[in-house]
C-alpha cells in the first residue's frame, strides 16, 4: 500500500486530497492513510473519528495522519486518539511539511495565512469533472459557522494561475471544470473579481466544454458574473446558494448579509437572464430562537425562490461560535423541522424532474451509468457509456430522484 486519502466534506477538500496524494508520491511515502476531515457539523466530526477507528482495525500497520478543518479547529481531540499517529493543519496538508514534520501535532495559526500559492493537479481521482481551487478562507463571521477558524481569512489565487490550471485540465481531457473555494464569490485578485475571472477562463481556454460554479453567496454576485450567466452558454445554468434561512430576524441572528427579499429577487433576476437555470440551496433547520412562524418562512422560501434541490442541515451547535451560546431549539423540534424541509425539497425535486420529461438534454457521463445535465440533474442512462463523455439525449421519465434517459 502507498497512501490512501479518505475525504470528508466539500469539493475543496476533494481537490486538496489530490494535492496530498501528489505530495505523498513525491515523498515516497508508504503504508499511510490520511483522513481529510470536515468541521461543518458535529456529525461530520463524529463520522471522521468513527472512520479513523475503523481504518485502524482494518489496517493496523498503517500510519494514520489526520488533517482538514476538524483537525485545524480541534487538533488535540484527534491527537488524543490512540489510533492517530500525527495531526496536520490545513496549511500543512498541502505542502511537503505534511511528510517531513516530526512532531505529533503540526498545526499553525491559520489566521496568519495571507496568500495562496498555485498547487496544480492534473486529474481528480474518481471524478469525471475536475475541481480548481480559486479561493480559500472567509472574512465573514456567521454566528453558526466554525469554518473561518478552520480555513482562515479570505485569500484568492491569481487569475493567471487559475487559467493555467483550467487549461491543463482541459488538455488532460476533462470536459467540465468546477471552480471551488470556501467563499468563491468573494474572489478578488489583482483587481479581478469572480465574474471577470469566469469570462477570462472561457475566453482563454476555448477547449473547455463546461465551466461550473460551486456554492455561492448571492449577495456577493457581481455584474460581470450575472452577465456571464446570461451570455456564456459554456457556464452551466446551475447555482447552489448559501441561503440558510427564510426569516429576516433569523438571518440577522445568523449574521448573514442578505434578507429574505434579497434571495427571492436574486433568483428572479437570474431566471430572467438565464431561463433554464436551476437553483439548489443550503438551509438550516432549528437555528437557535427559531419559532414556528420563522420556520414556515424557510419552508415557503423553497417555492418563492424556485429551488429544485435542498441541502438541509439540522442545526448543530459548534463550540466557540456565538450561536452555540444562544437559546437552543429542542432537539426533537430540530429533527422534525429538518424532516419537513427535506420533504419540501423532495417535492420540489419531483416537480423539476417532471418538467424535464420529453426534453432534449446535453449530459456529462459519470461512472455507474449516471450522467448530469447542464443543470446538474442526475440522469440514469439507458445504455452504457464511458465516463467523461458529452451526450445529447431525450428524457423519457424519472424515478423520483433521477431522470431516465430514453
Amino acid at each position: 500500500m502507498s497512501v490512501d486519502v479518505v475525504t470528508f466534506g466539500c469539493r475543496l477538500n476533494t481537490y486538496e486530497s489530490e494535492v496530498i496524494r501528489r505530495e505523498a508520491r513525491r515523498a515516497n511515502v508508504a503504508d499511510a492513510v490520511v483522513v481529510n476531515t470536515c468541521a461543518v457539523t458535529a456529525q461530520a466530526v463524529r463520522q471522521a473519528k468513527q472512520s479513523i477507528r475503523r481504518i485502524k482495525r482494518e489496517q493496523p500497520q498503517a500510519q494514520i495522519i489526520v488533517t482538514g478543518c476538524a483537525a485545524q479547529v480541534d487538533p488535540q481531540s484527534f491527537a488524543a486518539m490512540p489510533e492517530v499517529d500525527r495531526v496536520a493543519g490545513n496549511e500543512e496538508k498541502v505542502n511537503a511539511r505534511l511528510w517531513q514534520a516530526d512532531e505529533k501535532v503540526a498545526v499553525a495559526d491559520i489566521m496568519a495565512a495571507t496568500e495562496m500559492r498555485p498547487r496544480p493537479v492534473g486529474h481528480v481521482e474518481g471524478h469525471t469533472r475536475a475541481f480548481v481551487q480559486v479561493q480559500n478562507g472567509c472574512d465573514h463571521r456567521c454566528t453558526f459557522c466554525i469554518i473561518p477558524y478552520g480555513r482562515g481569512n479570505s485569500r484568492s489565487l491569481a487569475p493567471e494561475d487559475v487559467i493555467a490550471q483550467v487549461r491543463r485540465l482541459a488538455a488532460n481531457g476533462y470536459r467540465e471544470v468546477v471552480r471551488t473555494g470556501v467563499d468563491i464569490t468573494s474572489y478578488s485578485a489583482d483587481g479581478t473579481r469572480l465574474g471577470v475571472l469566469v469570462k477570462r477562463i472561457l475566453r482563454d481556454v476555448p477547449d473547455l466544454v463546461r465551466l461550473r460554479l460551486s456554492s455561492i453567496d448571492s449577495v456577493e454576485a457581481d455584474a460581470d458574473l450575472l452577465d456571464a450567466l446570461a451570455s456564456e452558454v459554456r457556464l452551466m445554468p446551475h447555482l447552489h446558494l448559501s441561503l440558510q434561512a427564510g426569516d429576516d430576524l433569523i438571518l440577522k441572528r445568523m449574521k448573514r448579509r442578505h434578507l429574505r427579499d434579497d434571495a427571492i429577487s436574486f433568483c428572479a433576476q437570474v431566471r430572467r437572464l438565464r431561463p433554464d437555470v436551476a437553483f439548489g440551496a443550503d438551509i438550516i433547520a432549528g437555528f437557535p430562537t427559531e419559532e414556528d412562524g420563522m420556520f414556515v418562512r424557510s419552508l415557503d422560501l423553497v417555492e418563492e425562490c424556485g429551488l429544485t434541490t435542498l441541502h438541509v442541515f439540522p442545526f448543530s451547535p459548534r463550540p466557540g461560535t456565538p450561536a452555540a451560546r444562544m437559546p437552543q431549539v429542542a432537539r426533537d423540534v430540530v429533527k422534525e423541522r429538518a424532516r419537513r424541509l427535506r420533504e419540501k425539497g423532495e417535492a420540489a425535486l419531483r416537480r423539476h424532474l417532471e418538467g424535464e420529461v420529453g426534453a432534449r438534454r446535453r449530459v456529462l457521463t459519470e461512472r455507474g451509468g449516471i450522467a448530469r445535465t447542464e443543470q446538474f440533474t442526475p440522469v440514469r442512462l439507458s445504455t452504457p457509456a464511458a465516463p467523461g463523455e458529452i451526450l445529447d439525449l431525450t428524457i423519457a421519465g424519472h424515478d423520483g430522484s433521477r431522470l431516465l434517459a430514453a
